[in-house]
């Protein structure tokens, strides 16, 4: 802190010194001035001197006492920083870090934004003309270019239906607060995005998981969710491409959903942020609204996934209000939007180019990736004693699930990932889905196939103490007749003595 003109500072908070003006600092200023310009200490109590104004003395029986935060912020809890901060630990020093626990795609050195993108951005910051405030729903240029792009015959949008918002995320938040109150329940995929019970625990709602079907093929246990409604529930949460499991819902499916949210009357709320980055072969991405002109549903999305732009958070919410069902819902998502006074108004400018513009040749480079590195992972994991990979067909990333009686518990074995090979991958707990790991898909080629063959080293290092044993089972040929998998294998042999302690 500096402090300018001390004596003048200190004569505005005496009575007697400002009835004349001191030429000079008296001996009691300069102390004073001195111990305000020193360097603040470990905090003690002050000790002021005798002749001071009393208005300047600590009284020595009132202090201050910490204050705690309140009960919202300490309800409000991210599970994957829970998991994270176990993964706080040093990587080997001789192989470079592969962060493949990382869900932003900008971070991987491959996937930059469309050049029309940024030009859209770059014209309207240079056009002056989104500086200021707009309305907290959003522009109606940019509701407009959302609802003529995802309008369709089955599923008719108005910019009246849209609602703009600080990133997916933030239409979440919106969507889930403006449906429930405090006691009431909204059903979540299980594994699913952790943020769904980050926005619900400290607003009083309650998550209830239902379970996706991750030992066949990904699906919902309709069931299983089925068995939670009761008359508490207010929604149903469906993850359509799914995160974290790259799995891609069947027309079929979906409509298996909306039967059962038709027979209950439950709205869904559709977030969709992964729509369209579909890549298998006979996986196809069908808006939940299309399917039924029915069953209302508030569809949340936005520009971070597919367009590879997540810092400039922009989103939005779409009620498909069928019956006027959600109408009292859809005015308190407008107030909701109240609180931010609409997301950032240069990136609003620049969306009916980005939604317009940008080629399906970007899209098809990003989807051409995700699935060579999806066959990449399958390939080499896939052949690895214990490993089972799950086979996206969406989104971003992969689970892999692992037998943790051949590799010890889940933290021990990403811990252990790290320390040994410098590789990071997000545990399944993050996702409510233990003796699972999640990968991104989005690095370069070599990049991913460097990180599998180290994941395949690793675990057949760890199998190497019980490789016997499993012979008897039957799960590997001894070591003596070259078991394992061969990219492991051939890992393991250019693996140093050292890196086999």
């Amino acid at each position: 802190m500096v402090v300018t003109s001390p004596p003048i500072a200190l004569a505005q908070h005496s009575p007697r010194r400002q009835q004349r003006a001191l030429p000079k600092a008296s001996a009691l200023e300069n102390r004073c001035y001195s111990a305000m310009a020193a360097p603040i200490k470990t905090p003690k109590k002050a000790k002021m001197h005798l002749n001071a104004p009393k208005r300047h003395q600590i009284n020595e029986h009132s202090e201050w006492t910490t204050l705690r935060s309140s009960k919202h912020s300490r309800d409000t809890v991210n599970p994957i920083r829970r998991v994270t901060d176990s993964l706080s630990v040093a990587p080997n020093p001789d192989k470079r870090p592969i962060q493949l626990n990382l869900g932003d795609p900008t971070l991987t050195g491959c996937l930059p934004p469309s050049e029309s993108v940024v030009a859209a951005l770059r014209d309207a910051i240079d056009s002056h003309r989104f500086d200021g405030y707009g309305p907290a729903v959003g522009m109606q240029t940019a509701r407009e270019a959302v609802a003529e792009f995802f309008s369709s015959r089955e599923a008719p949008i108005s910019a009246d239906d849209v609602v703009l918002a600080s990133g997916c995320s933030h239409a979440l938040e919106m969507a889930i607060v403006a449906i429930a109150d405090p006691g009431q329940n909204v059903l979540v995929p299980c594994p699913g995005f952790p943020l769904y019970s980050t926005l619900c625990q400290p607003n009083g709602i309650k998550t209830r998981q239902y379970r996706l079907k991750m030992e066949e093929d990904g699906l919902i246990d309709l069931q299983h969710l089925e068995s939670l409604i009761d008359d508490q529930t207010r929604a149903i949460i469906v993850n359509n491409p799914s995160n974290p499991t790259g799995v891609v819902f069947p027309r079929e499916h979906l409509e298996q959903i909306l039967r059962l949210a038709q027979k209950y009357k439950l709205p869904i709320i559709a977030d969709e942020i992964y729509g369209d980055l579909t890549y298998a072969e006979g996986a196809k991405f069908h808006a939940l609204a299309t399917l039924s002109p029915r069953v209302p549903i508030i569809t949340c999305d936005g520009i971070g996934k597919r367009y590879l732009v997540p810092g400039w958070r922009l989103g939005w919410l779409i009620v498909h209000n069928r019956f006027g069902v959600l109408s009292d819902v859809k005015a308190g998502i407008v107030s909701l939007s109240q609180k931010i006074v609409g997301p950032c108004a240069l990136i609003q400018g620049a969306l009916p180019r980005i939604l317009r513009d940008t080629p399906q040749s970007f899209f098809d480079n990003i989807k051409n990736l995700l699935s060579q590195n999806a066959q990449i992972v399958y390939d080499i994991l896939a052949r690895v004693p214990g490993l089972k990979p799950l086979r996206p067909q969406g989104a971003m990333y992969m689970m892999v699930g692992f037998d943790p009686e051949l590799y010890g518990d889940e933290t021990s074995f990403v811990q252990s990932l790290i320390s040994e090979e410098s590789v990071y991958c997000l545990p399944g707990s993050a996702f409510s889905l233990p003796n699972w790991f999640r990968l991104v898909l989005a690095f370069p080629e070599e990049t991913t196939r460097e990180a599998c063959e180290r994941i395949s080293a690793f675990c057949t290092r760890r199998l190497r103490p019980c490789r016997k044993q499993l012979a008897l089972w039957g799960s590997v040929p001894d070591e003596e007749d070259g078991g394992g998998s061969e990219g492991a294998e051939r890992t393991a042999e250019s693996t140093s003595d050292e890196d086999e302690t």
